[in-house]
């Protein structure tokens, strides 16, 4: 996972401040050379770390704590929120306030800007937005078959000349239609490394079209060459935001984070994945919250919010209080929990949960997504009547089921059982009607919970 490294070292910087007995200058210093060495191994610009280290120093030192709080937490708090200072503070979302609201995406060659166009487009189609796209990046070959394809796979239409060679030529083509779209995602010129024809390209296209959004698509591996590329877009067209690609794999990332203050844009989306559907609003405060192992409820609550209709949330509680549960229920779990991603990911998300993540062993967390997609296709196997009466599963029923699915027996069994707890539950849970009485439930279980993990 992209950051992991830098996490585990602020994590631990932090453990020294909670373990100490006392608090002096002494072990501030420790702790503020702990943070700059974590930042600088991340690919943070050095000028930068340097002003946050004193930053966190300086009010260490010389702020008191407010009441109720301890010098420890004190200290936890003000890296916290220094932290949150250098990424940007506050999330800060796309407007679609007029129509068409007019993003430009802009970046080099290998970034992801023409995937981030899909994920883009996917996240305000869900949204209720008429969203379509404008293939101007005419120099890549394939470029604009690429933006056509990955269009038709979010459901958008893409607006395109094959062979003409003069992105405006193709912008003022389709004008006309622009005003049909709520809004619509320009993909611009590309290219390996930064040069005049390609400033100059961007230059023409920003002074035309006026976007109401120019933004810059970065990578999360470009290191600190990501400094370079942010000044010269920003000076061709004035960078409103950063969209930060590849969050999802071992890259430092601190480069591109930190290269992009030079803007003074903040970072408005990240690509946490392949899929589509792998796209995050940039939360300052719950990205900091998982480096610190402290979790992100509110980007917990968008995935859910994403994974599960209302109506369909309202529907599955009234069966599981009732105690009418069935495969079919489990099922649907097991889906809006592949839609929200890896177990890993979500993890991270969760407050008390996320700080013990790390001691987890990473084999764990595969075996039980394993299951969810070895469930899923054991459940495809059964009959209609075996999804919504699960008791009818005999011996020989097991036999077939595995042998249709490809799975062992000893698979199927072990479906059976967590059905049988989460069944075991839900009749627990009939008849209860207040918060008091899940309360009561919640306590019968809290001793049977691993250490940090208690309600």
């Amino acid at each position: 996972m992209v950051l992991d490294k830098l996490s585990n070292s602020l994590k631990e910087s932090l453990k020294k401040i909670a373990r100490a007995v006392f608090i002096d200058e002494k072990l501030i210093d420790e702790l503020v050379k702990d943070i700059q060495r974590a930042l600088l191994s991340g690919d943070v610009n050095v000028q930068l770390v340097f002003e946050l280290s004193k930053n966190i120093k300086k009010r260490a030192l010389d702020e008191k704590p407010p009441k109720g709080i301890s010098q420890k937490e004190f200290i936890i708090k003000v890296v916290y929120e220094e932290l949150v200072r250098f990424l940007g503070e506050e999330k800060q979302e796309i407007k679609i306030d007029k129509k068409p609201t007019k993003i430009m995406m802009v970046g080099t060659y290998g970034q992801g800007k023409t995937t981030s166009i899909g994920k883009l487009s996917k996240y305000y189609t869900k949204r209720g937005y008429k969203v379509a796209a404008i293939a101007l990046d005419v120099h890549r070959p394939a470029a604009v078959d690429q933006l056509e394809q990955i269009s038709k796979q979010v459901n958008v239409p893409c607006f395109f000349i094959k062979g003409e060679k003069d992105p405006l030529k193709i912008y003022k083509k389709f004008e006309k239609e622009y005003g049909k779209y709520d809004l619509i995602i320009i993909d611009s010129a590309g290219r390996h490394s930064l040069d005049k024809a390609l400033i100059n390209e961007i230059e023409d296209l920003n002074d035309y079209i006026k976007p109401d959004e120019n933004i810059l698509v970065i990578s999360a591996d470009i290191g600190q060459a990501a400094q370079t590329q942010a000044k010269a877009f920003h000076d061709a067209c004035g960078v409103t935001g950063i969209f930060i690609t590849k969050m999802d794999g071992t890259a430092k990332a601190g480069g591109a984070l930190s290269g992009c203050a030079i803007t003074g844009a903040n970072v408005k989306f990240i690509g946490v994945g392949e899929k589509m559907d792998d796209i995050e609003v940039f939360n300052p405060k719950g990205f900091v919250s998982r480096l610190l192992g402290m979790g992100d409820i509110e980007a917990l609550l968008e995935k859910a919010s994403e994974a599960i209709t209302e109506e369909q949330a309202k529907d599955l509680g009234k069966k599981f209080l009732k105690g009418e549960f069935n495969f079919i229920d489990l099922y649907e779990q097991m889906e809006v929990m592949s839609k929200m991603g890896p177990l890993s990911k979500v993890m991270e998300m969760i407050p008390g949960i996320a700080s013990i993540k790390d001691k987890i062993p990473g084999d764990m967390l595969n075996v039980q997504e394993g299951k969810l997609k070895k469930w899923k296709h054991i459940m495809q196997s059964m009959t209609k009547n075996e999804l919504e009466d699960p008791d009818l599963l005999t011996s020989s029923r097991i036999e077939r089921i595995a042998k249709g699915s490809g799975f062992k027996a000893s698979d199927i069994r072990e479906l059976l059982k967590q059905y049988r707890q989460s069944k075991k539950m839900a009749k627990m849970m009939k008849g209860m009607e207040n918060e008091t009485d899940v309360n009561k439930l919640m306590k019968k279980f809290k001793g049977k919970l691993p250490k940090g993990m208690g309600i």
